[in-house]
């Protein structure tokens, strides 16, 4: 290759001296090093202010009144505790008829209460400066208050007289709201009593009937557990008629269900006769009278020896207000439900103020997980939890349960008899029955019992299988009634009374035949 001639070849580099290149580099390296180190304070300055403000939020904001209402040495406790000891004041004041003084303690009280008002809303402590005047002038009136002899011994006397004169409004509200309960349910029972009388009449009239009754009592049907059993503890002929026949109505295969219905000894008849005049779509019916089970006594019950006793007390002149309803025989039966049926290995209890929607055998295939009983929980809302039942200031409840464990509800409930033997469930209901002897840990029903024999036994279902409310709460969602299997009027409002919620009434009666003659005779549509 040929070179380039001289004349156009570029010029030769001159090379830097080896200190230069030196100083160079140490210039550089110290300006790195300055321009690193004023970026690190700038970036440390701001953060330091934005800290320091942000502490000065979190100071305004944590200077609450609830800490200053905690502070003996604040300005919001001594004016808390002058206007506490105002108020008594002013209700003493007006009893003695001296309403200029209880104006002026009033007056006072307002101011005060103002300024606890805006120290909370600005988040600073009250100053001495803005309390003093307060302070002062309720001080000067508590001294007047007390040399007008407004002593401590009056104001807890006084007090006290309030409180009682409360309770007693309150335990008289108590004693009108039972009376009136059982005006409601003795109304009632006049047209029940009615169908009542007529059916036991044609029990003793028509022979026919007792053959029936003798041919069907020892059916295999009764114990086949291939079969959709059902249990139901009811004197009310009606109630129970419209739980049958809406179930069955809502069965796709209404020959496969078995109903045992256990009712009191003045029923039976009635109840029998009921049942073997109308068919219900090919399903069997089995009455019996509580008066078979001889095993239901006061050695072998709690309930039936504390219901004895409240016999004795009723006698000896004390009045019980308690609604026996709550007490009655029938309606704790749900706790002996594998002594009356012991050869079954799962059955679905039903209350006598339900109607049936949709078909229920589906729920004898649910996994209950090895727990005894399936149930719809009813802790949605705060007062259905267990603290609302029972009565946590006794160290029994408080040491063994949650106070805030989920309620659920009685009415419609899948049950693992085997599951229940095995872990003696009815054994658990008379400890608690004999804890409950004075009435300390709840005062009646069959919720509460239930909640502590079965606590830790419930397998939860869905809401939908089973909607309460319609015996009191006249605001239920019509999609969440309509979308329910099983509808529960829990509450005073039974659908068969005149008090009945009318919104809700039809869901009941369309499954009552009025144009049946012992009905077309006592109950009117």
């Amino acid at each position: 290759m040929r070179r380039r001639a001289p004349e156009f070849r570029r010029p030769a580099r001159r090379r830097l001296p080896g200190w230069m290149w030196s100083l160079l580099g140490i210039s550089f390296a110290v300006g790195v090093v300055l321009f690193f180190f004023q970026h690190r304070q700038d970036q440390h300055a701001a953060p330091v202010q934005e800290k320091g403000l942000a502490n000065e939020d979190v100071m305004r904001i944590s200077l609450n009144l609830t800490q200053e209402l905690l502070s003996s040495s604040s300005f919001a406790r001594q004016l808390a505790d002058q206007m506490t000891l105002a108020k008594a004041y002013v209700v003493i004041a007006k009893e003695h008829n001296n309403l200029q003084f209880a104006w002026e303690l009033s007056s006072q009280i307002k101011n005060c209460q103002q300024l606890l008002t805006q120290a909370a809303v600005r988040g600073k402590k009250i100053t001495e400066e803005e309390a003093h005047p307060i302070i002062n002038q309720l001080a000067q009136l508590i001294f007047k208050a007390q040399d007008s002899h407004y002593d401590v011994s009056t104001t807890i006397s006084t007090l006290k007289s309030h409180v009682l004169a409360l309770e007693e409004r309150a335990n008289s509200a108590i004693v009108q709201s039972v009376q009136f309960g059982q005006l409601a349910l003795e109304a009632m029972s006049k047209s029940l009593h009615c169908l009542s009388t007529k059916l036991t009449e044609e029990w003793f009239r028509n022979p026919a009937l007792q053959r029936f009754s003798d041919e069907t009592r020892n059916s295999p049907r009764l114990v086949d557990n291939n079969l959709y059993h059902f249990c139901i503890f009811s004197d009310n002929v009606l109630a129970t008629s419209v739980v049958i026949n809406s179930t069955v109505s809502s069965a796709d295969h209404p020959q496969q269900l078995v109903f045992h219905v256990v009712t009191d000894e003045v029923t039976y008849w009635a109840m029998t006769t009921w049942f073997l005049m109308n068919d219900f779509r090919g399903c069997t019916v089995e009455i019996r009278s509580i008066k078979e089970f001889s095993w239901l006594n006061a050695s072998y019950s709690p309930l039936i020896r504390q219901l004895f006793q409240d016999s004795l007390k009723d006698q000896s002149g004390e009045m019980n207000f308690e609604d026996l309803r709550f007490g009655s025989r029938l309606n704790h039966l749900r706790f002996y439900i594998p002594q009356i049926l012991p050869l079954l290995e799962k059955v679905l209890f039903l209350d006598d103020d339900i109607v049936v929607q949709k078909d229920l055998t589906p729920l004898y295939t649910l996994e209950l997980h090895g727990n005894v009983m399936g149930a719809v929980e009813t802790c949605l809302e705060a007062f259905h939890r267990f603290y609302k039942y029972l009565n946590f200031s006794n160290p029994i409840i408080n040491s063994k349960f949650d106070p805030q464990a989920c309620g659920w509800a009685f009415g419609m409930n899948i049950i693992d008899l085997i599951a229940w033997k095995k872990v003696n469930a009815t054994a658990k209901y008379h400890y608690w029955q004999e804890q409950n002897a004075d009435r300390m840990l709840w005062k009646a029903g069959t919720l509460s019992p239930g909640l502590l024999t079965f606590y830790g036994l419930i397998e939860p279902l869905d809401r939908r299988w089973h909607v309460l409310g319609l015996g009191y709460d006249s605001d239920i969602d019509d999609r969440l009634i309509e979308s329910a299997a099983v509808v529960h009027y829990d509450g005073n409002m039974k659908p068969w009374l005149e008090l009945a919620i009318g919104r809700y009434k039809h869901l009941w009666e369309r499954y009552i035949n009025f144009r049946h003659p012992s009905i077309r005779g006592c109950i009117m549509h």
